[in-house]
């Protein structure tokens, strides 16, 4: 009997642990040489870069076609990647508030035009009127962090906030304004707070429950929550760094419960392809308000920008296209639309400081080859 069950236990193990562990939205929306091209892009690059795990997912043909998971969630308690494992988002957070935010503006609800302290009166009034449209396209003249030091309690911050809003507003709204809003980029995981802001104000929502039932729901985003640390959230990955000798260690504590529109979700592969879903059939805003988004804006110093309304708008393998990357302690993040070519992917890191983007940007190129 025992032999028995030690055998079980074995081939479990070399079934769990030694592949890669899909999910498939459609069996048969890869061919077997694309999913072995994609697995083995993501096998190299998790060994050159000795990522713990990595969950990636392919949209083609504006279908979810694919998503895995490689490596380990949890080294500690070998707990696999799985395509249902919970990442940090980072800044990947800002294009879904993006979404949130200009679905009140197609409702009438919000004017992206008019000064924020009509949504969010409780953000004093500046020096210059600051508009929504700006802050959401980083020209808000909000400040981002003031350093990348261990001792900046905002990068660091370990303590847990119930209203997200209110309390993120407070660790910048006295600071006085980078620039004149309007004039230049500057990236700003702050001013998202901002958005969130006028959002509750334009909706009369929370801005995470108007963000979950408005963005997530319709786009069958059914994993998506806020990253609480005190939580327990089923599949969350653990979160790594790697020291100056490469060795890998539990990340810095952060509790990002001050940052969430700008940095805070948590989610997974599929539900990023989802979202990818949704954008590109046109199931969360209307085309017209896609491509206003998709549009980079135009700083008023006549500097080069490719950010439009909460989305990175770059050319990527030689093809158009919008997402947004994301870093953040023991997370790397991508994910990346190709709208002409009606395909997608996303990357998800338990990893800081892993260009997650040029493993996207790889499995892109794979997706796009088997297109021609």
């Amino acid at each position: 009997m025992k032999l028995h069950r030690l055998l079980v236990f074995l081939v479990f193990y070399c079934a769990f642990f030694t592949r890669p562990i899909s999910l498939l939205a459609q069996s048969d929306k890869l061919s077997d040489s694309e999913q072995a091209r994609l697995e083995a892009a993501i096998s190299r690059f998790k060994a050159a870069n000795g990522a713990p795990g990595i969950s990636a997912a392919v949209v083609e043909h504006g279908e979810y076609a694919w998503s895995a998971g490689f490596g380990m969630a949890d080294l500690e308690n070998e707990v696999p990647a799985t395509a249902l494992t919970l990442y940090r988002l980072g800044s990947i957070s800002k294009p879904l508030t993006a979404v949130g935010a200009m679905q009140l503006w197609e409702q009438g609800k919000l004017d992206l035009d008019a000064p924020v302290q009509k949504y969010c009166p409780e953000f004093p009034r500046k020096e210059t009127v600051i508009t929504t449209r700006e802050v959401l396209g980083h020209l808000g003249g909000i400040r981002h962090y003031k350093s990348h030091s261990p001792d900046d309690v905002e990068v660091y911050n370990v303590k847990h906030f119930d209203d997200p809003i209110e309390a993120g507003l407070r660790f910048f709204e006295n600071d006085p304004l980078v620039d004149k809003p309007g004039h230049h980029f500057h990236y700003s995981t702050q001013g998202y707070t901002l958005v969130g802001c006028v959002m509750q104000g334009a909706s009369g929502e929370s801005y995470v429950a108007y963000t979950r039932d408005h963005v997530f729901l319709p786009a069958q985003m059914g994993e998506t929550v806020a990253d609480d640390r005190y939580a327990i959230i089923h599949h969350r990955t653990r979160f790594y760094q790697k020291t100056e000798s490469g060795q890998v260690v539990n990340a810095d504590f952060l509790d990002s419960s001050y940052k969430i529109p700008g940095g805070g979700w948590l989610s997974t592969a599929g539900d990023l392809a989802r979202f990818e879903v949704a954008m590109l059939k046109d199931q969360l805003v209307h085309r017209a308000t896609r491509d206003l988004m998709w549009t980079p804006l135009k700083p008023a110093d006549g500097s080069e920008d490719t950010y439009g309304l909460g989305w990175e708008v770059r050319n990527v393998a030689g093809v158009s296209t919008a997402g947004h990357d994301g870093s953040q302690q023991g997370t790397s993040t991508a994910f990346l639309i190709a709208p002409e070519q009606q395909a997608g992917v996303v990357v998800l890191i338990n990893t800081e400081e892993v260009k997650a983007h040029d493993l996207a940007t790889e499995l892109l190129k794979i997706v796009l080859d088997q297109k021609k």
